[in-house]
């Protein structure tokens, strides 16, 4: 099988997009995938990556993040698609990248894969103070209908998380199939806890006391993100006891971030740090991690946390919320400081050995890669087989 994906929003400087691109590139090798990506760049290029290929279209930089360019042409698109003939093609967006795939006059099967949802990114979280989620649904109705019909030249639609497929399919949009992520499990395990960075890390956010509580967070900076709500919780906490609040990242509000950290006790902020065993070790040293975006599709770093015995702080709606459970996780009102400050306190109330317990446990039913991408290339065989047979019916010879 050959398989092309449109991926609108792959960086190598990027973060999660980037991490399943390669782990796609890598899978495709092992499950005899062709997998090609056809990508937005600073120029026309064609890049070999071990059985799997890159093919970058020259497109502008998106200029809030000169990390990502961003397609503004179709017919490049169209043209890659033309000369490659994939059995299956992925548009990975909405946007220009996704509306190509649409367009593309093929007997290939399409899949329209959803990595973000952005009326929950965006409208929702701007006019959060004057309209429910539904009433902002209702106001961004023009652009489910734009959706609708985007995903009706699709003949399947891949979501990574039961939340989101649900709401989809409320929404209209065609045949949701939840496709779960996956983590690389063998870089994260609560055995990895260090009390010497877990003393480091407690020193970073101006706190002595070994035994204070640490609450660590790994986030984009961007406003979907709602760092503001954790920074704010951390001050109300620590008018109380201190409490460490660690954040690691980097993005577009990385100096709105720092900004506000300045003028709150006891919270940290980091930066991206690129090793991902030190990214384990201090996610195992921690004692709880607090997640505040409701849009999440999935939320790899919270598989992550489970995954290293972690307890979890997060709002209550999205891929985040979708991933807790009570035995080790408490949830708040999203964008509510006060309630996810009182959500903390209720996770640090609690025996802290059974809380991790139970999310190490948890996180031994999350997937690796190689189980996402071998459930989602045995549908894609299957809707491509779907997809030939039908056409054959259709065809003069199958009448």
């Amino acid at each position: 099988m050959k398989l092309i994906d449109v991926a609108e929003f792959y960086s190598e400087q990027g973060g999660g997009v980037k991490t399943y691109i390669h782990q796609k590139l890598e899978a495709g090798s092992r499950f005899g995938v062709k997998t090609i990506i056809v990508a937005p760049g600073a120029e026309d290029r064609r890049e070999e990556r071990g059985a799997g290929t890159i093919i970058w279209v020259k497109a502008p930089r998106i200029p809030v993040d000169h990390r990502y360019h961003i397609f503004n042409k179709i017919a490049p698109i169209l043209q890659v698609l033309d000369e490659e003939k994939p059995d299956v093609v992925e548009g990975s967006s909405p946007w220009i990248g996704g509306k190509a795939v649409a367009k593309w006059q093929t007997d290939a099967a399409k899949s329209f894969f959803i990595h973000q949802e952005p009326v929950s990114s965006y409208p929702q979280l701007l006019l959060e103070n004057v309209l429910k989620p539904s009433q902002v649904d209702w106001l961004f109705g023009w652009f489910w209908r734009y959706w609708r019909n985007l995903s009706s030249a699709y003949d399947t639609s891949i979501v990574s998380s039961k939340w989101l497929a649900d709401r989809f399919e409320g929404l209209g949009v065609r045949r949701p199939t939840v496709v779960p992520f996956g983590i690389d499990k063998s870089l994260f395990s609560p055995s990895l806890r260090n009390e010497e960075v877990r003393r480091e890390m407690l020193a970073a956010c101006g706190i002595s006391d070994p035994n204070a509580p640490l609450i660590l967070s790994i986030s984009r900076h961007h406003p979907e993100k709602r760092i503001g709500t954790m920074i704010d919780a951390a001050d109300k906490l620590n008018r109380k006891r201190p409490v460490g609040l660690y954040i690691i990242g980097d993005g577009p509000r990385r100096k709105a971030v720092e900004k506000h950290a300045s003028k709150v006790p006891a919270v940290h902020v980091a930066g991206q740090i690129a090793d991902r065993q030190r990214i384990a070790t201090m996610l195992a040293s921690a004692d709880a991690m607090v997640h505040c975006c409701a849009s999440e599709t999935y939320g790899l770093v919270i598989a992550e946390a489970l995954c290293s015995g972690l307890p979890l702080i997060v709002p209550d709606r999205g891929g985040a919320f979708d991933l807790s459970a009570p035995d080790y996780a408490e949830s708040h009102k999203v964008g509510d400081a006060d309630a996810c400050a009182a959500a903390i306190e209720r996770l640090l109330d609690r025996p802290q050995e059974p809380l991790r317990a139970a999310a190490a446990a948890a996180g031994k039913t999350i997937r690796e890669p190689a189980d996402h991408f071998e459930h989602l290339f045995r549908h894609y065989a299957e809707v491509a087989e779907k997809k030939r047979a039908g056409t054959a019916e259709k065809s003069p010879e199958g009448q």
